[in-house]
C-alpha cells in the first residue's frame, strides 16, 4: 500500500480535463484521416491500403473514446455541483441536443452523397432527400452523451446518499493499493463479456447494450472519481503503477493480436479473450493518462482554451470533411502516404478555418454548434 500523498490543489479548475478533451479528439481526427486507407471497409475507401496502419490504429480504437467518456463523466460532476438539475438538462439541451440535430441535417447528408454519389442527383439532393433522416453516423458520440448526461443526474444524486457515499469510500480504500484501480477493471470486463455474449450488438447506436455499457461504465467511472478527492488524487498517485500496467496490457494485446490462435480456441472463446484485451488496453490507458494529466497538465495557456472552446464544433464538422476531401484525394495516381498526408494537412486546414472564422464569431453559428455565447461587450 502506497503511503505518498499529493496536496489537494488550490484550483476548482481541472485542467487536466480540458487537455486531454483536445488531444483526444484530435486523435479521433487523425484516425479518420487515415481510415480510407487501413483497408477497412470505411465511408471512401483507397484501392491500396497498409496492413501496418491497420495494426497501429487497431490499438489506438481501445483507448480514445474510453476516455474521452471518463472526463465526460467528471466534467458532468463538477457541473452538477455548481448548477441546480434543470439548469444542468438546460445547460445540455444547448450544447449538446441542439448541435447534435443541427449535425444531423447539415453535416452528416454528404457524407451520404459522397460515399453513393451514383444514388443522387448532385449534393442538393441528397440534402432534399437526408435532411430528415436524422442519421447521427459520426455523432453517434453525441447521442451516448446525451443519454449518458441524464443518467448522471440520478447517479449523482445517489452518490450524494448515505449508501452512495460509503460505495464512494469503498473504492477509495481499494485505490488505495497499488493495483487497486487497475484490478476494477475486473468488473468492466465482466460486463463487457456478458453482453457481448448475450446481446445482439451490432452498429454504433445507443441500443447497442455491450457498447454503451462499455462506454457507459467509463462515463460512471469519470463521475465517481470526481466525486471524491481521494479517488482523483489517487489517479496522480499510481500513475507509474498505471503506465507500467498499460505497457504489460499492450504487449498481451499485440501478442493476441499477432499471433493465430484458432487452433487452440474456439471462436466463441477467441472473441471473449479478444474483449478482455481491449478492456485492459482501454482501462489501464485511463488511468495512465488521467494519471500523468492530472499531475502534470496544472495550468491553461491561451491557445488551449481556445482550442478546447472549438474543439466541439471542430469536432462535428471533422469527418464530413474528410469524406468529401478524401473522395477527391484516393483517386489520385500518387501513393498512399501523399494522400493521407495531404488530407490530413487540408482537411485540419479547413476544420480550423472554419470554426475559427465562420463558427466562433457569431452568435448563431456558436449556439448551433454548442458553444458558448458570445460575451455582451463582442457582440
Amino acid at each position: 500500500m502506497s503511503s505518498n500523498t499529493l496536496p489537494i490543489r488550490a484550483s476548482k479548475r481541472y485542467y487536466e480535463l480540458d487537455w486531454l478533451r483536445v488531444i483526444l479528439i484530435l486523435a479521433v481526427f487523425l484516425h479518420h484521416v487515415f481510415m480510407p486507407f487501413n483497408g477497412d471497409d470505411w465511408h471512401i475507401t483507397n484501392t491500396d491500403s497498409s496492413k501496418l496502419l491497420d495494426d497501429i490504429m487497431v490499438y489506438f480504437e481501445q483507448i480514445r473514446l474510453p476516455v474521452l467518456f471518463f472526463i465526460a463523466g467528471a466534467g458532468s460532476y463538477l457541473l452538477l455541483q455548481r448548477a441546480s438539475v434543470w439548469a444542468f438538462l438546460k445547460n445540455k439541451l444547448l450544447r449538446l441536443v441542439v448541435p447534435f440535430f443541427v449535425g444531423m441535417m447539415l453535416i452528416v447528408p454528404p457524407q451520404e452523397y459522397f460515399e453513393h454519389p451514383e444514388q443522387y442527383d448532385g449534393l442538393m439532393d441528397a440534402y432534399r432527400q437526408r435532411l430528415l433522416a436524422f442519421e447521427p453516423n459520426h455523432l453517434w458520440f453525441l447521442e451516448f452523451l446525451i443519454v449518458f448526461m441524464c443518467i448522471a443526474i440520478p447517479v449523482n444524486a445517489w452518490l450524494r446518499s448515505a449508501m452512495g457515499g460509503a460505495f464512494t469510500m469503498w473504492i477509495a480504500r481499494i485505490a488505495r493499493f497499488r493495483l487497486g484501480l487497475f484490478a476494477l477493471v475486473l468488473f468492466i470486463i465482466a460486463i463487457r463479456c456478458w453482453l457481448k455474449a448475450t446481446t445482439v450488438n451490432e452498429g454504433h447506436g445507443i441500443d447497442n447494450l455491450a457498447l454503451s455499457a462499455f462506454y457507459g461504465l467509463f462515463f460512471l467511472s469519470g463521475l465517481l472519481f470526481m466525486s471524491s478527492p481521494n479517488l482523483w488524487q489517487s489517479l496522480a498517485l499510481h500513475r507509474r503503477t498505471s503506465a507500467t500496467a498499460m505497457a504489460v496490457c499492450s504487449c498481451l494485446f499485440y501478442a493476441y493480436y499477432l499471433i493465430d490462435f484458432s487452433n487452440y480456441a474456439s471462436l466463441e472463446v477467441r472473441w471473449a479473450l479478444w474483449w478482455v484485451m481491449c478492456s485492459l488496453v482501454s482501462w489501464s490507458a485511463m488511468l495512465t493518462l488521467t494519471g500523468y494529466a492530472s499531475a502534470y497538465c496544472t495550468s491553461s495557456p491561451a491557445w488551449l482554451r481556445t482550442a478546447n472552446s472549438l474543439i466541439f464544433p471542430f469536432y462535428i464538422l471533422h469527418q464530413t470533411v474528410i469524406v468529401a476531401l478524401a473522395y477527391y484525394i484516393v483517386q489520385w495516381p500518387t501513393t498512399i502516404s501523399v494522400k493521407s498526408i495531404t488530407l490530413l494537412v487540408v482537411s485540419s486546414a479547413i476544420c480550423a478555418a472554419s470554426c475559427y472564422v465562420i463558427i466562433r464569431p457569431f452568435t448563431l453559428t456558436r449556439r448551433l454548434f454548442g458553444m458558448k455565447p458570445l460575451p455582451p461587450a463582442q457582440h
